[in-house]
């Protein structure tokens, strides 16, 4: 169940309203979302498949920047070369997958048809750092590309929450940017 807190947060990090939240799922280090669980389908049925999505600003505009920079391009030349880490990477699909269709059940929704794509390009090539980022920290050690994007941008919480906080009626109630 989302509270008006996160839901307000959620909003104010990525500027309207959030479609088909489920939960919070992971933390930034400053206690507001950084990424949320959205149902595979919108309310109106429309499917949806993004499980996770990077919420934080902040986080957002790193991953944005190693994108920029080619990260992506280099990440996939990896999965050419490095059968192991290519492995780690079909895991993570078939992880993504499974939680979202867990997901639809859970929501109560239809889940996506069999074939439709994961996220981020898995598991044949890596075409958004940012789905990546939200798996690897929506779950911890399941994906590696995701994992070394967040090992290359660092710390991006450190100048503090990335939005107002807001109080449990969704109202600000402090500093933020």
């Amino acid at each position: 169940m989302i509270n008006p807190h996160d839901e307000g947060a959620i909003a104010a990090q990525i500027g309207r309203e959030p479609r088909g939240l489920l939960g919070i799922a992971h933390r930034c280090p400053c206690g507001l979302p950084d990424v949320a669980e959205t149902a595979p389908r919108l309310p109106d049925g429309t499917p949806f498949p993004t499980l996770y999505y990077l919420t934080c600003p902040r986080a957002s505009a790193a991953v944005s920047g190693l994108e920029a920079a080619g990260l992506m391009r280099d990440l996939t030349e990896r999965l050419a070369g490095e059968p192991a880490t290519r492995e780690r990477y079909e895991a993570a699909h078939r992880d993504y997958l499974a939680r979202r269709d867990e997901a639809a059940r859970s929501a109560g929704v239809e889940p996506l048809p069999p074939g439709t794509q994961s996220a981020g390009g898995m598991p044949v090539r890596v075409k958004c750092l940012h789905a990546l980022v939200a798996h690897e920290l929506a779950v911890p050690g399941m994906n590696p590309f995701g994992r070394a994007a967040l090992d290359a941008i660092g710390e991006w919480w450190t100048t503090g929450p990335c939005v107002c906080r807001l109080d449990p009626a969704g109202r600000a109630s402090g500093a933020g940017e």
